[in-house]
């Protein structure tokens, strides 16, 4: 049985305390690497760390009972909208305004090719996601899972059931919308 075998068999068994505690064994690397990838888009010094992000994260989702897990990248993903979420709820908490006034801001790597975007704030980034979704909700979850969960193509389309092709269309028109979206508040606060 490989690796990726006994992770999607522990997490059809998601509701047994010792499954869950097998499987945070076995993905924890992943899961740290995720949480580190997303805090490096936040503002220097930001008070949560990779550890207490990825542990706020599996709290959260240890409280999915009826949650059906199909596999590693599904669990992930889900992961990273958590991780995601703890985030805007943090940069919130933390009075963050809507356009500046010491928002979380962080990097958009992998949208860099369309400007020359030095720092959206994560509250302002929110907003754009939750406009994109009533949008286009499939493009809103191709950027969570490629940007903040960081699945490769074939992985985010393997999660939403869609080609690869289909990926990389949603993918490049919805950087395109949010880079328009952002732009404003990237002026604004210059």
């Amino acid at each position: 049985m490989t690796a990726a075998d006994d992770v999607t068999d522990l997490l059809q068994n998601w509701r047994d305390p010792t499954a869950k505690a097998r499987l945070v064994s076995l993905i924890y690397d992943e899961l740290r690497g995720l949480a580190s990838r997303q805090l490096l888009r936040e503002r220097r010094h930001h008070t949560l760390r990779p550890t207490a992000l990825v542990h706020e994260a599996y709290l959260r989702l240890a409280e999915q009972t009826r949650m059906r897990w199909r596999d590693r990248a599904h669990f992930l993903a889900i992961a990273a909208q958590m991780m995601r979420r703890i985030l805007v709820d943090h940069a919130r908490r933390r009075g963050a305004l809507k356009r500046g006034g010491g928002a979380a801001c962080f990097v958009l790597d992998e949208a860099r090719d369309l400007a020359d975007v030095e720092g959206i704030d994560l509250v302002a980034l929110d907003d754009a996601m939750t406009a994109l979704a009533e949008l286009d909700a499939r493009q809103a979850r191709v950027v969570e899972l490629r940007f903040f969960g960081g699945l490769s193509v074939r992985d985010t389309g393997a999660v939403l059931g869609i080609s690869p092709a289909t990926v990389k269309r949603d993918w490049a028109s919805a950087k395109a919308w949010l880079y328009h979206q952002l732009r404003p508040s990237v002026s604004d606060s210059s």
